[in-house]
């Protein structure tokens, strides 16, 4: 019979060793567009790809934190375009009021998740399946079924428009200050010790006497307001709340999740790998679209979706076998 140390140490193993893959991939995607395409590594093409998927980013972010104390968001899409919505209204205020207004408008339905959740017991899965309904009929019913125009002259549109050199956009500069902070409250702090602890077993974490309640909040209100802060990129980058944005969202957080290693049983996660997933799958959808470019092959929209899909499970066959490697290694 295995003790607890060798599990534990296998569960690090594990999830070490898809964090690792996953830069692995990464990288050799990067040196593939590289050498493939003229200009891959341009600036606009640079600015661009991380400006867009700055919002799958962010979104990921707080989709790891759930899946780390065993749970599941499935509203993050919905919330991504209900934040929208509200923040084209709140544009006229300009950013210093449509940011906070936007992420606010996703920590109020991270906290009914909570509260689903915690006070009324509900398993995640429905919980989270009531609020993205919920937010996606709140979105459509505010703005009419009808994407609603930004005010141009504030300052809003900055914020998902511009950029710093004329390659980093300011969007993907918060997300950024936004990852290492969630990194320090990961690995430094009591509470996120506590969400590790709960994914590994939530009855020895409140025998242990750890504040399980407020750790399941903290993560669920976090998963809404990284959704917010989304809708807030979404509505200044393309100039619009977009009610109907935001469908199949979710199932891409979870997908970056899943390839940089944090385990869906909870328990084990990573904030950087997190990241550098949800850039490997947008970099797919970005090498797809070069490739179209050239001429020799043509994919579209539905067929990337269908290579994307093949492309995460390779990885995710691939990163499975490194485990079982390095678990029989640590036994």
């Amino acid at each position: 019979m295995l003790d607890q140390n060798t599990f534990d140490l296998r569960r690090y193993i594990q999830g070490n060793g898809q964090s690792m893959g996953v830069w692995i991939a990464l990288i050799v995607m990067i040196a593939f567009g590289a050498m493939r395409y003229d200009n891959f590594t341009g600036a606009y093409n640079i600015s661009s790809f991380l400006n867009y998927n700055s919002m799958f980013i962010v979104i990921a972010l707080g989709m790891c934190f759930v899946i780390m104390t065993g749970g599941i968001d499935l509203s993050v899409g919905s919330v991504v375009a209900f934040a929208s919505v509200c923040v084209a209204y709140l544009s006229p205020y300009g950013i210093q009021v449509a940011l906070p207004g936007g992420i606010l408008a996703g920590m109020a339905i991270g906290g009914l998740n909570a509260f689903f959740v915690i006070a009324m017991r509900i398993p995640p899965f429905i919980a989270t399946l009531a609020t993205m309904l919920g937010a996606k009929g709140g979105a459509l019913v505010i703005s009419g079924r009808q994407t609603i125009s930004v005010d141009w002259g504030s300052n809003f549109t900055k914020f998902g428009m511009g950029s710093v050199g004329g390659i980093l956009p300011w969007s993907i500069i918060v997300v950024a200050l936004l990852a290492v902070a969630l990194w320090i409250v990961l690995e430094k702090t009591s509470i996120g010790r506590t969400v590790e602890a709960i994914g590994g077993g939530e009855d020895a974490t409140k025998m242990m006497g750890l504040p399980v309640n407020r750790a399941k909040a903290f993560v669920y209100i976090l998963s809404g307001g990284c959704a917010g802060l989304a809708g807030v990129i979404l509505a200044s980058g393309f100039g619009a709340g977009q009610p109907l944005e935001g469908v199949g969202w979710e199932l891409s957080a979870i997908a970056s999740v899943v390839v940089g290693g944090t385990l869906l049983t909870g328990g084990l996660g990573s904030v950087p790998a997190t990241v550098a997933g949800a850039l490997l799958l947008g970099l797919v959808f970005n090498i797809l679209n070069f490739e179209n470019g050239r001429g020799v092959i043509s994919f579209s929209a539905y067929w990337q979706m269908v290579i994307r899909g093949l492309f995460l499970f390779v990885v995710i066959l691939l990163q499975s076998r490194v485990s079982r490697v390095g678990a029989k290694q640590g036994a």
